[in-house]
């Protein structure tokens, strides 16, 4: 059995795949990121009230966060009060993985199951993240490093989960920064509009179909764009995109060395 055949049996081969256009020749015949139960989100975009006093006298500035080193920064994020989604947590989620990973995927922001337990991508999003890996032969904790733009979960005002505001995603984009920097990984996955928006500096509006099938840069870092794992529980027909997006991703990083 091939590596490439080893991969696509951690992707779970199902009916499920929809060829809807030809697909480059290097890709194997019907990937599948396994099939999970759909999941609901909603992306309304909350205000933010203003921060007290004591907020603010707990807050890291952004020259302050630059200088940290890994454990300190891990408890920086952990007592952060920079924006107003520390009234509200549970848990912040720092990330979780190899810090001295090749390999670094970006999502959004923490969920409900995420808020809770303090670790990313749990769930069902977190199973479809982990068969993703494991297609291109990469698990947590090991070459790999899983973080979000925002490290506390947004929610709507009836407690349902939502984008991230610009002002939210502006107050903890420092943290990402020298998550980054500290990792020194060799390749970056964005995961989703939000983050892609957020590595990019590209224009909000901008959807994810513009963004994916290149290589874009993040400073020297080449950057992948794909769709969100919870976004592919509800369109399954996308999966194919995202394969062929791994698929650019794994042969950008075998050009890197």
């Amino acid at each position: 059995m091939t590596r490439r055949d080893q991969m696509l049996d951690a992707l779970a081969i199902g009916p499920q795949w929809q060829h809807r256009d030809a697909a480059p020749a290097r890709l194997p015949e019907n990937p599948n990121l396994s099939l999970l139960p759909d999941t609901e989100m909603t992306m309304e975009p909350a205000a933010a009230s203003p921060a007290t006093a004591a907020d603010v006298a707990g807050r890291h500035t952004d020259a302050d966060i630059a200088g940290m080193d890994w454990n300190t920064l891990q408890d920086a994020v952990g007592n952060c009060t920079r924006c107003n989604l520390c009234r509200t947590r549970t848990r912040t989620v720092f990330g979780a993985g190899d810090p001295k990973a090749k390999w670094l995927f970006v999502g959004e922001g923490p969920g409900r199951n995420e808020d809770q337990q303090g670790e990313p991508f749990v769930g069902p999003a977190g199973k479809l993240l982990d068969n993703m890996l494991a297609a291109m032969a990469l698990r947590r904790g090991s070459n790999a490093f899983i973080a979000n733009v925002v490290k506390c979960r947004p929610t709507d005002a009836s407690g349902k989960d939502r984008a991230p505001s610009p002002e939210e995603v502006a107050a903890c984009k420092p943290y990402l920064a020298r998550q980054i920097a500290l990792i020194g990984p060799d390749i970056m996955v964005a995961l989703g509009k939000t983050a892609a928006v957020a590595l990019l500096a590209c224009e909000p509006s901008i959807a994810v179909s513009k963004l994916r099938g290149v290589v874009h840069r993040y400073g020297e870092l080449p950057l992948v764009v794909t769709y969100h794992p919870a976004y592919l529980l509800r369109a399954l027909v996308d999966k194919r995109k995202a394969w062929e997006d791994l698929c650019l991703a794994l042969d950008t990083h075998a050009d890197i060395g």
